[in-house]
């Protein structure tokens, strides 16, 4: 974000006052309209340190100016960080309060920035906690002294996500000010001029109808939105004195002391869990149903972060469940303030949704451009018009009202109006499959995708898993299979199963991750809690702070010839992390006579904290191949801990190192049966399909093989780099999948591996995606182009892949379960969550089918949506193209169309056509070729181009047949316009644009491969007949009041009337025969004229690149960065 500081100029702003006051507020307008003319106005240019006004140029290149307010502060001081220190990696901020110093600070898009004098900026005012440790947020578990507690509050300002609902006044002010109402305003009032006042009359109300409704629904949304974001509750906060205190939430300030009650609350803020635990409810933000579990916080003197401590960080908006495990009776859990307002995890989201990214889409950037093109031809209309006015020797006045009506009739004031209707149509079909949408624009970029990418766990396979099978493993080697953990001899295997997890009870279930879930009811052991203060438990397990009791199923139903098992109390939780992929636990037996760690995670992160003496010798292949299997593999580990420890500050990094090795459970994720389907459904479209998961990359392999990804006939090379270090250079190797499984290479690869493209597919994990991203950024794209797996992908690694994909000019779709993969649903053109919410605000679109059979669905619609669209916008630019014709026509015969004769054209005839035609629904099958996004390409222009000239040619032909009749009267040349109304070139305009409006309509409403075809839009049929019908009525037979209604002449010649409509129909049948040459691709003629240029998408001169390298990748062979080779896209 860029700004820049500026000092208010007193003689600028009364002179800007004074042109404002003489221009009729125009001056405003433009002000309104340019913001930076407004400051460069009025201000003069100085330091931020002394600026009054502020020009914000943001991320995505806009303007804004906002003022620099100002607020006293007691006395007092107020250190946030401590010292100034030498490395980058600590941030200061210290804010020191003298007398009669103001705090100064302005507000953007809800967040709050104040003035730092030893930054020399203004800085948003979370710097001040940016570098908070987690020992200092254990600090803050005394609580705040009033007075700390008042001047934070004015620094941070009041702890609320405020959404503001603008009166309709303001709502009105704004709405009018758009450059598209000031048009209109301009229009009616030329036309009020020219004494056009029904159809001045008609606009205007239909303007007053559009505005009304524009401003209902944006009020009602701001409403909701409002509704939605504003949580206002009363919260118990500690003292420094130690007095709790019931406050309410609006006072709330980083670093407050919260005292979180046994049933639980509506968050208010983000909150650090410093004691105690919490389960918590996260759909609102993340589209998750399932409650998650939330654990203290670890001290230490690392750098706190929400997103890294996910685990231990309560966020704003969410529903806490129950809350137990702290407090002096157990009955309650603490937490630390970190965030407040609009820096909160729900205030980003909040942001999001009312200052959403621009739409980097070509048909809107192309829209604006041909409206500039329209004005281009309104401008050459206007002088045309001057020179015939001049020679008819009008009026000044006449004149000037008359070229400035070319303008109205050229650019279409209801173009904005139409482009909506397809989408608002898409939209509508969606809602009535469970496919929800926040942003029905986006609808149309889902037209445009070219590669879609797919999480695995809950997207493409079945959220639950099942047990498979459990194998102790040992420095001996590995156990025979068993089926069930149930099973298991007594002994540290299967009390891991059982106590490793987060699984909770809330009134007598246990809720938990599905995997955990099944993992504990293998086991046959029961959860049990501590109830009120927990002392019972406590007191039977040596004293221990017990979080839960792990208990054994009754003897009689436990192993037969082995020894009773016993409970077992879970005493201190590390929850899993997708960063650390793994978790760990803390157990004591009863009487706490003896303590075990536990850990499980991903085998092979489990497998570098255990001894490698209790690693099994043939652990790499036990694991390649049950993952092969499509298994789902975790292994455990385990040693012994002195049970005199204080395990409530024990550290996670004491607990989980130098482990022993246990064994590894397998269970089984059957793929969801509609994968398959839409992996080919989308292989058959030519459209790239991903995979992003944080799984084994073997299993991950299996699970594409299994959804059609990769095809049985094609082979698996995985890319393994390796980073730096202090021994060895980062390296790249390709290796295939029978070679990596056998660990043999072989000496001569055959060429045929590379012949057609895509018999291959790299497969990646995610610390090899990282040292690539690093290490070899030459290789990247071309293992982008060949990459279908991406495994061990961490949620950020998952974001920045979806970026990369962009860079190489791919249209991204993203579909995941709305968790873990927000940032990647984000980042994306287009995000889908799986969620049984109507909308999260994860994500673009929102499906409650919990399989990626909406993917298609959106696809197709967003294509239908993209084709009416362009056939609207096509038909607006058309229409406004006939009447230019018409009235230039009738210019030069001193002549115009009457005022009841616009209204005809504009509201039943073109209005209707509009808004019918985008009612076709979408093809049932996803074609392989994507509809064009351009305005601006050959196809188009020359399409628009060549239909004006054959209306044109038309509309000439019909007038000089006209003129050209033995009954013929030439109009009086010495009155111009209206007064000349009935007349008989009036007539034949009128005819033949009126059939015209209706010719255009049918010719550009596109059907297959993209919508269904024509006749499955009825209701546009019927209008089309209906209207047909009644301009032959018109123009064959006078029809009383109708005709005379309209102005038009009374022609008895039949034969005349007959020759009128032939002329109709052979402007039909040219149109049909221009368009379709134009779709069979008449045009690529004039392609081979100018030569073959490359493509402008990058990721597609890449893969005539890879094609023309045989022998790409090197297999087996050790890469080194030196050894890169550049890709050149010229």
């Amino acid at each position: 974000m860029d700004i820049q500081g500026y000092k208010w100029v007193c003689w600028r702003v009364w002179l800007c006052r004074l042109a404002a006051l003489l221009s009729l507020g125009g001056l405003l307008v433009l002000f309104y309209w340019r913001p930076r003319l407004g400051v460069l106005a009025r201000c003069c240019s100085c330091p931020l340190a002394f600026a009054e006004v502020l020009l914000i140029r943001d991320s995505f290149g806009q303007q804004h100016a906002v003022e620099v307010l100002t607020e006293e502060i007691e006395e007092g001081s107020l250190e946030m960080t401590g010292e100034l220190e030498n490395t980058d990696s600590r941030d200061t901020a210290e804010l020191c309060k003298e007398e009669n110093v103001p705090l100064r600070y302005f507000l953007f898009e809800g967040l709050r920035y104040i003035w730092l004098d030893k930054k020399g900026a203004f800085c948003r005012v979370s710097v001040l906690n940016d570098d908070w440790t987690c020992s200092d947020l254990y600090g803050f578990q005394k609580g705040l002294s009033p007075m700390e507690q008042s001047l934070r509050s004015r620094i941070y300002g009041p702890n609320l996500i405020d959404v503001p609902v603008k009166p309709y006044m303001q709502l009105l002010f704004e709405e009018v000010l758009n450059p598209f109402y000031v048009f209109q305003v301009f229009s009616i009032i030329l036309w009020s001029i020219d004494d056009y006042y029904v159809y001045a009359i008609c606009i205007f109300i239909l303007s007053i109808i559009s505005i009304s409704i524009s401003l209902y629904e944006t009020r009602k949304q701001s409403v909701i939105l409002h509704n939605m974001a504003r949580l206002v509750t009363n919260v118990t906060i500690r003292r420094n004195s130690g007095v709790e205190e019931c406050v309410n939430s609006l006072e709330l300030v980083p670093g407050d002391c919260l005292i979180i009650p046994q049933e639980g609350l509506l968050l208010p803020c983000d909150a650090a869990l410093l004691a105690g635990e919490c389960l918590v409810n996260e759909s609102m933000l993340t589209g998750e149903s399932l409650p998650v579990l939330k654990t203290p916080l670890l001290a230490g003197e690392r750098k706190f972060s929400s997103e890294s401590e996910r685990r231990h960080t309560l966020f704003c908006g969410t529903q806490l469940i129950q809350a137990k495990g702290g407090g002096l009776r157990g009955d309650c859990a603490i937490a630390v303030v970190t965030s407040t307002g609009f820096f909160t995890a729900k205030g980003n989201l909040v942001s999001s949704i009312l200052y959403p990214q621009p739409i980097n889409f070509r048909f809107y950037r192309d829209a604006a451009i041909f409206l500039i093109i329209l004005a281009g031809a309104a401008v050459i209309g206007t002088i045309y018009s001057i020179v015939v006015l001049f020679r008819a020797k009008v009026t000044v006045a006449q004149l000037v009202i008359r070229s400035l009506d070319i303008v109205t009739i050229v650019v279409p004031p209801a173009l904005p109006a139409a482009l909506t209707a397809g989408t608002i149509y898409a939209q509508n079909r969606l809602k009535r499959h469970g496919v929800f949408c926040i942003s029905p624009p986006r609808i149309n970029v889902f037209g445009k995708v070219s590669l879609c990418c797919f999480d695995k766990t809950g997207t493409l396979t079945e959220e639950g898993l099942d047990v498979w099978g459990v194998m102790e493993g040992g420095p001996t080697g590995f156990s025979e299979l068993v089926p069930e953990p149930r099973l298991l001899l007594p002994g540290p295997m299967l009390s891991g199963l059982a106590c490793c997890h987060t699984v909770t009870l809330l009134r007598g279930q246990t809720l938990g991750e599905p995997l955990e879930l099944k993992m504990v009811e293998s086991t046959g052991w029961t959860l049990q809690e501590p109830e009120g203060d927990g002392k019972v438990l406590d007191a039977e397990f040596g004293h221990h702070k017990v979080l839960a009791v792990m208990r054994p199923p009754a003897p009689h139903l436990q192993a037969q010839g082995a020894s009773i098992s016993e409970a077992v109390a879970i005493v201190q939780r590390f929850p899993f992390s997708s960063a650390l992929q793994r978790m760990s636990v803390v157990t004591v037996a009863c009487e706490g006579r003896s303590a075990f760690a536990f850990i499980k995670g991903s085998p092979e992160m489990v497998v570098s904290l255990c001894r490698a003496e209790t690693v099994p010798e043939h652990f790499s292949s036990k694991l390649h191949s049950f993952s092969s299997e499509g298994l789902r593999v975790l292994a455990l580990g385990y040693k012994p801990l002195d049970s005199s420890t204080d395990f409530r500050t024990i550290k996670r990094e004491e607990v989980e190192k130098d482990m022993q090795f246990l064994g590894l459970l397998m269970m089984k994720n059957l793929v969801k049966p509609e994968s398959a389907n839409v992996i080919n459904t989308l292989r058959l479209a030519h459209l790239r399909s991903v995979m992003a998961t944080g799984d084994n990359i073997l299993t991950a392999v299996n699970v594409a093989k299994s959804c059609g990804m990769i095809l049985s006939k094609e082979k698996v090379i995985f890319v393994n780099a390796t980073p730096h270090t202090d021994e060895s250079r980062p390296t790249l190797m390709f290796s295939l999948e029978d070679e990596e499984a056998s660990g043999t290479q072989s000496s001569i690869i055959t060429q045929g591996l590379y012949q057609s493209g895509f018999d291959y597919h790299l497969a990646i994990e995610g610390k090899s995606f990282a040292s690539l991203c690093e290490h070899f950024p030459e290789y990247l794209p071309k293992v982008l182009m060949r990459a279908t797996v991406f495994a061990r992908m961490l949620p950020d690694q998952k974001t920045q892949l979806v970026k990369e994909f962009q860079k190489l000019n791919y249209r991204v779709s993203m579909c995941g379960d709305g968790a873990n993969d927000c940032g990647a649903l984000q980042a994306a053109d287009v995000g889908v969550s799986l969620s049984e919410a109507e909308a999260s605000v994860a994500s673009t679109f929102t499906s409650k089918t919990e399989n990626i059979s909406c993917v298609p669905l959106l696809i197709r619609e967003g294509r239908c949506s993209l084709v009416t669209s362009f056939s609207v916008f096509r038909y607006m630019a058309l229409y406004s193209l006939i009447q230019f014709c018409s009235v230039l026509i009738l210019y030069t015969m001193h002549t115009t169309l009457g005022d009841w004769q616009f209204l005809f054209f504009d509201l039943p005839l073109v209005t209707l056509l509009v808004f019918v035609m985008g009612k076709g629904g979408p093809s049932n099958e996803l074609h392989p070729c994507r509809p064009p996004a351009s305005l601006l390409s050959l196809p188009v222009l020359a399409s628009i181009f060549l239909h004006t000239c054959m209306i044109f040619l038309g509309q000439l032909g019909a007038l000089l047949i006209t003129t050209s009749q033995d009954w013929y009267i030439p109009l009086n040349s010495t009155v111009f316009g209206k007064e000349n109304l009935p007349n008989m070139e009036n007539f034949s305009v009128f005819g033949l644009s009126g059939f015209q409006y209706i010719i255009i309509a049918v010719v550009v409403t596109k059907g297959y491969p993209h919508k269904k075809p024509l006749y499955y839009n009825v209701i546009f049929l019927i209008l089309v007949f209906i209207l047909f019908a009644l301009m032959t009525v018109l123009v064959v037979f006078h029809v009383p009041f109708l005709s005379p209604w309209l102005q038009l002449y009374n022609i008895p010649d039949m034969n005349f009337k007959m020759l009128l409509i032939a002329v109709a129909a052979l402007n039909l049948l040219t149109c049909f025969i221009v368009e379709l040459l134009i779709d069979m691709g008449i045009l690529n003629c004039l392609r081979l004229l100018r030569g073959r240029r490359p493509s402008k998408k990058l990721y597609k001169r890449l893969h005539s690149l890879l094609c023309d390298l045989p022998t790409w990748p090197p297999l087996n062979q050790t890469l080194s960065p030196t050894d890169s080779t550049v890709i050149s896209f010229r």
